[in-house]
């Protein structure tokens, strides 16, 4: 077989949107039943959320359109005043985009040469004179949990709890050291390792955050950013082990980053607890009682699809071949690499693209033979890269209010869940301080409880998946922003990011 090498798949959409905060720190925002848009939100939310389509980039600027979840436009009208739409010319609903020094944006009608501003409520484009009231804050709207690739590098970055440094040398991003939590507060980012410490101006990882581990960053359209100090110093690459620190002189753009969410990957454990594990570089067998890189696949999954992909490290994609044989020298277009998978509580079920199920024969080799499945086809599933989960709903994050005793599903920042896997699929939840979660009568969940429950994961997509509480119903988030588990079936509410 032909050596294949890791290549990072292309940035998803959802990684590329922005959230835009005013000076006055509320966010532009979408007004669903006003055709129009305001500036009046504190916190990140759908109705904030915003693509950015270039046409036309060029170092420090870029010709752009800016559409809302809703797929329409912000539209600049002749009077100055904002609304949504379809663009009606060429031009209609074009800015340019320049990129300041300090992080900032501005945006600027191509029509009119007015620039975008807000008054701390009202958006309007009257004022062709620059002033701090036109200046913008990005901040990247995907998943909090990303990872940091170098695109010049070819690199991810990786945490090093033993040194308490980053370094920059990771070529697959299947270690949960590769995985960062990006917090936001006060206009900074703060960038947490898996195993719950900071990057620190030092180029150290201390244990907690702090102004020495603020960074200001710099966002481009298509998911690149910089982190700075803010006194001229840049994170990048240095040396010859390629130690992520401050610097003043990166080279050839090492300062930036793609920023993506953390990918989803998976071990799969056979009913005489044997990991799947590729052998003689192509072969899949149930060999291994211990994880191994060769047991590790990402979970590639289209939101919405029941299809799934397993990718390895090597780079190649679980495939169903001749004589119903599975093995791993697929590539991501191929037909025969998606699986539709069906889940049992906790246990999934692979079924290849012939109809017949995926399950282990008597020499050990995961083949497509059965017509119905039973045990032999179901598959203990763990996540091998997740020490803990940041969920994420469609109302904001799981996490812990000081207005509330109960967990709420509404924050703009979310508190981490720490997994401690029972067995294949269920998992204790634990919360920050050590307890365990509890759920009361109502389907309500508070997160000082004395004694570990199980949770049945189930993933729904690369970076989606649903939770089944013990009650016997599904998690989900609710309007009132209350986290609630009362749900006998999957809706979109019980659907979430991590």
């Amino acid at each position: 077989m032909d050596e294949v090498q890791w290549t990072p798949r292309p940035p998803r959409a959802e990684d590329l949107r922005v959230g835009l905060i005013s000076w006055a720190g509320s966010y532009l925002t979408f007004e669903t039943y006003k055709n129009t848009v305001t500036a009046t939100a504190k916190g990140l939310g759908q109705r904030q959320t915003w693509e950015i389509l270039v046409s036309n980039e060029h170092d420090t600027q870029a010709v752009v359109r800016l559409k809302s979840l809703q797929g329409l436009y912000l539209l600049c009208e002749a009077d100055g005043s904002l609304c949504y739409g379809r663009p009606r010319t060429s031009h209609h609903g074009c800015f340019l985009l320049r990129f300041h020094r300090n992080g900032k944006w501005t945006l600027q009608c191509i029509i009119s040469g007015r620039y975008l501003e807000s008054d701390g409520e009202d958006v309007f484009c009257t004022s062709r004179v620059l002033s701090a009231y036109h200046m913008w804050t990005p901040r990247p709207a995907l998943h909090v949990h990303v990872i940091l690739y170098s695109p010049l590098n070819h690199c991810y970055a990786r945490a090093d709890p033993t040194m308490g440094r980053v370094w920059v040398d990771a070529p697959v991003p299947c270690l949960e050291e590769c995985g960062f939590l990006l917090h936001f507060q006060d206009g900074c980012y703060h960038l947490e390792t898996s195993a719950h410490t900071f990057l620190s101006h030092l180029d150290q990882l201390v244990s907690q955050p702090s102004t020495q581990t603020a960074f200001h960053m710099q966002v481009r359209p298509g998911g690149l950013v910089a982190l700075t100090d803010g006194e001229g110093g840049m994170l990048y690459p240095q040396g010859a082990r390629l130690l992520l620190g401050l610097g003043s002189s990166p080279c050839g753009g090492e300062e930036w980053f793609t920023l993506q969410r953390c990918p989803t990957w998976v071990s799969l454990r056979s009913k005489t607890r044997k990991f799947l594990s590729i052998v003689y570089d192509v072969e899949v067998c149930a060999a291994s009682e211990h994880i191994t890189p060769m047991s590790l696949f990402q979970f590639e999954c289209d939101n919405g699809s029941p299809s799934v992909q397993l990718r390895s490290s090597s780079g190649c994609y679980l495939a169903q071949r001749r004589h119903r044989a599975v093995m791993a020298d697929g590539h991501r277009l191929e037909s025969d690499t998606l699986f539709r998978m069906h889940w049992n509580r906790g246990r999934i079920i692979l079924q290849s693209p012939n109809g017949r199920f995926l399950g282990i024969v008597a020499n050990g080799l995961l083949m497509a033979n059965a017509t119905i499945p039973g045990p032999n086809e179901e598959f203990g599933i763990r996540l091998a890269n997740r020490p803990f989960l940041a969920l994420r709903g469609r109302y904001g994050y799981v996490g812990t209010s000081s207005e509330h005793d109960l967990l709420q599903c509404n924050m703009d920042q979310p508190d981490c869940i720490h997994l401690l896997p029972c067995r294949q699929g269920i998992y204790h939840f634990q919360a920050q301080g050590g307890s365990f979660w509890s759920i009361t009568s109502f389907g309500t969940f508070r997160p000082w409880g004395k004694f570990a429950l199980n949770f049945c994961i189930e993933l729904q997509g690369s970076n989606l998946l649903t939770v089944l509480a013990p009650n016997g119903f599904y998690m989900r988030s609710d309007r009132s922003g209350t986290l609630l588990a009362d749900s006998e079936d999957i809706t979109k509410e019980c659907i979430w990011e991590f």
